[in-house]
């Protein structure tokens, strides 16, 4: 049995349902705060040595954190979100979304104490919409409300960016590039590698298929003379009815042969 089973067997009844719903809504409440006050930000971030100070609230509350400060896109941004959390849940059921996002914090707070620097939930979110185009991968966006682009192609362009973070960036981008979505390898890491074993398999026989054709094959080959469709390709083949066997003949020698004829 999976280790997500044993788990969701022992800890099922703790997951909190619709869990993205509550995120979600306390995200618009602390978009709304964050004009009364806007300073409030500051108040909720991942900052590991004010949580070391005693705010262990920090631990949370930077996931309530808005993606978006534009009255705009923040409807945007949350609807979309909320749409990635409840597809996930539908999906994986309440159990196990609530310990894939729940890893994922853990891996944010990782970076966060590690780099010893404030962090916000971007690579959280990250891992949620990689997650979500990994399971539904031909779901369309509007693109600047305008030109639909399935989440397969975004998804490519994280990755890419991911990549480039890794490859190219200091130390400490490439260790918060890779810990904060480390719920997502944890998810799919088995299946990344099964589906990569099985695609190098089905291209070596597809491979070896294609070695072992004759690349001189032909399809007709006339019986008296030897034609093929390869020496005259306005040449028509044709089987005599009268043979005993299946000879095929160019137009040539259809009605000028010797019949084939098999004794009993």
């Amino acid at each position: 049995m999976h280790w997500f089973d044993k788990l969701e067997q022992k800890y099922g009844h703790l997951a909190i349902k619709n869990l993205m719903t509550y995120i979600v809504g306390l995200n618009g409440l602390v978009f709304i705060l964050t004009y009364i006050d806007p300073t409030y930000i500051s108040k909720l971030m991942l900052d590991p040595n004010l949580v070391m100070e005693g705010q262990i609230w920090r631990l949370i509350t930077y996931i309530f954190i808005p993606p978006a400060f534009s009255p705009f896109w923040i409807l945007f941004a949350l609807y979309f979100y909320y749409i990635i959390g409840t597809g996930l849940e539908h999906e994986w059921g309440s159990f196990r979304f609530n310990l894939y996002y729940l890893l994922g914090m853990l891996g944010t707070t990782i970076v966060s104490f590690a780099l010893e620097s404030s962090l916000t939930g971007f690579y959280l979110n990250l891992s949620l919409f990689l997650a979500f185009a990994r399971i539904y991968p031909d779901y369309e966006i509007l693109l600047f409300f305008i030109l639909p682009v399935k989440v397969k192609y975004l998804a490519l362009l994280n990755w890419i960016f991911i990549g480039f973070t890794v490859i190219f960036q200091p130390l400490p981008n490439k260790l918060a590039a890779v810990i904060s979505i480390i719920n997502y390898f944890i998810f799919f890491g088995k299946d990344i590698i099964t589906r990569t074993k099985t695609n190098r398999q089905a291209y070596y026989n597809r491979k070896k298929f294609n070695a072992n054709i004759p690349k001189e094959s032909t399809f007709h080959k006339c019986t008296v003379c030897g034609i093929t469709e390869k020496d005259d390709p306005d040449m028509e083949f044709r089987y005599c009815s009268k043979c005993n066997g299946h000879y095929e003949y160019c137009m040539k020698h259809l009605h000028n042969h010797e019949h084939v004829k098999k004794e009993n």
